[in-house]
C-alpha cells in the first residue's frame, strides 16, 4: 500500500490533531475530540495512534547515506539566544572536487513548531542529492534542542521569545551564505512555522536572499512585502482554508511589490500534506509535485 492510500480518517480529525501538535490544545480535549469519529473497530486511541509521525516510515535517505556528508554545527547567535545548532547537509561529490567547482548554493530549511525533528532533516538530506548545501537550524537550541517528542517539543517552543527565535534563523542564514564552501547566494523553505519563517526572512534579507519556498506557512504585511527581492513561491493544500484564504491577500502584496512570485494550491491536501511521517495528512502525488517545482525554483533563481 502506497503512502497516498493511507488516510483512514477524516480531514477535520486531521484538523484535531493539527490544533493538538501546535500546542493549541490539551491531550485530552485532542483525545475528546477524536472520539466524534471512532466508529466500530476504530476507537479514539486508534485514531491517535494513525494521526501520529512515523520518521522511520517517512525516511527517504538514510543518515548514513554515502551520497552525502553531514554534520551538526552550532553557531553564535548574540541577537537570538546566544548560540544556536543545526543539521549541515553537502553532496559527497561536491568534495572531490576543486575548491572552486565545489561551492554550492545555500538552502536554509526551516522546521515546523516543534524543533529540528527527523522529517526536516531528512528534507535538508535531499536537497544536498539535488546538489545544495543544505542548513537545517534548530530552534530549540537554547532549551536542550528536539526532545524526542513532536508535542513536547512544541510545548518548548512555546516558551521560548519568538524574536529571538527569529533572530536564530537570520543568524544561520547569514552564516551559511558567508561560508568559504557556499556562493553566496542563499534560499530558504519551510514548513507551518518554517514557512511563516521564510515569507519573514525575504522581508528581513532583501537582496540578501535569492528565493523563498514557504510551504503553509502565513505571509507579511503589504508594508514587509515592500522590503522582498526575493523569489516566493508558496505552497499550500487546498483543505488548509484558513491559509488559502489568506492567500489573495499576500498575493496582491507581493505584486504590488513587484516581487516575483507564485503561488499552488494542492486539491485534497490538508495542513502537512508534504510530511510522508504524518501518513493521514501525507498526499502523494502533492508533495511530490510540491518537490519538483522547489528544486525548479531554487535552481533557476538560487543556483543560476
Amino acid at each position: 500500500m502506497s503512502k497516498k492510500e493511507r488516510r483512514t480518517v477524516p480531514v477535520e480529525a486531521i484538523q484535531i490533531y493539527n490544533d493538538y501538535i501546535h500546542g493549541e490544545i490539551s491531550r485530552r480535549k485532542f483525545l475528546s475530540g477524536l472520539k466524534k469519529f471512532a466508529v466500530a473497530g476504530l476507537s479514539a486511541s486508534v485514531i491517535a495512534e494513525a494521526l501520529m509521525p512515523d520518521y522511520a516510515m517517512g525516511q527517504q535517505i538514510r543518515r548514513d547515506d554515502e551520497r552525502i556528508t553531514a554534520s551538526y554545527e552550532t553557531i553564535p547567535s548574540p541577537d537570538g539566544h546566544g548560540y544556536v545548532r543545526g543539521y549541515l547537509v553537502r553532496p559527497y561529490s561536491a568534495d572531490s572536487r576543486s575548491e572552486t567547482s565545489a561551492k554550492l548554493p545555500g538552502i536554509i530549511v526551516v522546521h515546523e513548531n516543534r524543533g529540528l525533528n527527523p522529517h526536516t532533516e531528512d528534507v535538508a538530506r535531499r536537497f544536498a542529492l539535488a546538489n545544495f548545501m543544505a542548513f537545517a537550524p534548530d530552534v530549540l537550541t537554547s532549551v536542550g534542542g528536539y526532545p524526542g517528542d513532536d508535542y513536547q517539543g512544541g510545548q518548548l517552543f512555546s516558551q521560548l521569545d519568538p524574536d529571538k527565535r527569529f533572530e536564530d534563523i537570520v543568524a544561520c542564514a547569514n552564516w551559511l551564505k558567508s561560508r568559504s564552501d557556499c556562493t553566496g547566494k542563499i534560499g530558504v523553505t519551510g514548513f507551518c512555522y518554517g514557512g511563516s519563517i521564510s515569507n519573514q526572512l525575504a522581508a528581513r534579507m532583501g537582496p540578501d536572499l535569492a528565493a523563498a519556498v514557504p510551504f503553509y506557512g502565513g505571509g507579511v504585511d503589504a508594508n514587509a512585502a515592500r522590503n522582498i527581492r526575493a523569489a516566493v513561491m508558496v505552497q499550500h493544500g487546498a483543505l488548509d482554508t484558513r491559509l488559502v484564504e489568506a492567500w489573495p491577500e499576500y498575493e496582491r502584496a507581493l505584486s504590488a511589490a513587484n516581487v516575483t512570485h507564485e503561488g499552488h494550491i494542492y486539491p485534497n491536501s490538508v495542513h502537512g500534506f508534504f510530511n510522508d511521517a504524518t501518513p493521514e495528512r501525507y498526499n502523494e502525488a502533492a508533495a511530490n509535485e510540491a518537490w519538483t517545482r522547489t528544486i525548479n525554483w531554487f535552481n533557476q533563481y538560487v543556483r543560476a
